[in-house]
């Protein structure tokens, strides 16, 4: 059966990849489908780009957030199934064909893809972060969530459910509208097949942003949804054992420099090889991704020097989660 597919597409400040993305979308082999770009209100020159493609273009009065683009981009759909993509996301010519079989054959099933295990720009740490995601998303046929960079749900479901939370934080947004859907009875569904190339261009100061953001987030979200140590996704238990594991060996380290007791030199190898036995399925992805060297240096980003902004956004985070609870108790 073929359905019409409406693909949406948030906008804020995208010059650098939307042109990318819409001649990627419209050169699918899929010929049932629409696209609808919601502009967030951009300060550049995105618009100018946009206007360039047959798409619908639909503009917010002022910066809402991806969730209100989300929400407007479905609102206004024709589809019986929405697309959602990222304004840096490369579909390709295969994917929205999937993303039809996918959803017609598993009726009231919410159906995610993820990246490809390769993105557009191949530097050393979009691939690593590509990598990362791509293994982690992928790992459960039925995940914890399911990612706005390549979900795909029936329209009525969508409507139905209330759509994306515009009153949030900044991101994640996604995990809360999958875990609302999950209460409500719907399943989710990853399809390893649907796949989008991503469009990073990080550095190391870049990756170490955006590790801080989304741990950060994440676990302000997650003490309040009480599920911290869940296996979810990127913030995957493995994820939590490396930046637990790095914590306990520098701690060991340092005490072992004030009391020169060899206990406290063999616990930081023992943790070291339990670590690496935990997360040996992700540096098995580095290796097939791009061969040993690869695997080598990413697997040492990973274990010694990514555990320090994730540990520090996870920190940061708490720190808030309970300040801000503090606040919300003193003003009863």
């Amino acid at each position: 059966m073929v359905e019409f597919i409406s693909v949406v597409i948030p906008n804020y400040n995208s010059c650098k990849t939307i042109e990318k993305c819409l001649k990627a979308v419209l050169s699918s082999k899929y010929d049932c489908f629409e696209v609808i770009v919601v502009d967030d209100a951009s300060s550049d020159n995105s618009i100018d780009i946009i206007s360039k493609f047959p798409v619908k273009l639909l503009r917010l009065d002022k910066h809402a957030g991806a969730s209100r683009a989300r929400n407007t981009g479905a609102e206004a759909s024709s589809g019986e199934i929405i697309f959602f993509i990222d304004a840096d996301c490369i579909v390709l010519e295969d994917t929205l064909s999937l993303v039809n079989k996918a959803v017609t054959a598993q009726k009231n099933t919410v159906i995610g893809g993820s990246y490809t295990p390769l993105p557009y720009d191949n530097n050393f740490f979009s691939v690593f972060q590509s990598v990362f995601i791509n293994y982690f998303e992928l790992k459960r046929k039925e995940p914890d969530y399911i990612a706005t960079h390549s979900m795909a749900i029936e329209k009525s479901i969508f409507q139905k459910n209330g759509g994306f939370p515009e009153k949030f934080l900044p991101i994640i947004e996604d995990v809360e509208f999958s875990h609302r859907l999950r209460r409500a009875g719907y399943q989710l569904l990853m399809a390893p097949d649907i796949l989008v190339r991503h469009i990073f261009n990080f550095t190391l100061r870049k990756s170490f942003r955006n590790a801080f953001r989304k741990s950060r987030y994440w676990v302000i979200y997650s003490l309040g949804n009480r599920d911290v140590f869940k296996d979810s996704g990127t913030a995957s238990q493995e994820l939590k054992i490396n930046v637990l594991s790095y914590s306990l060996i520098m701690l060991s380290l340092l005490l072992y420099s004030s009391f020169t007791n060899r206990i406290f030199l063999i616990l930081p190898l023992l943790t070291a090889c339990f670590n690496l036995y935990i997360n040996k399925n992700l540096l098995r992805a580095f290796y097939r991704a791009k061969g040993a060297f690869f695997a080598i240096l990413a697997s040492l980003y990973y274990i010694i020097i990514y555990p320090l902004a994730v540990g520090a956004g996870s920190f940061t985070g708490m720190i808030q989660y309970y300040k801000n609870s503090g606040k919300a108790i003193n003003s009863k």
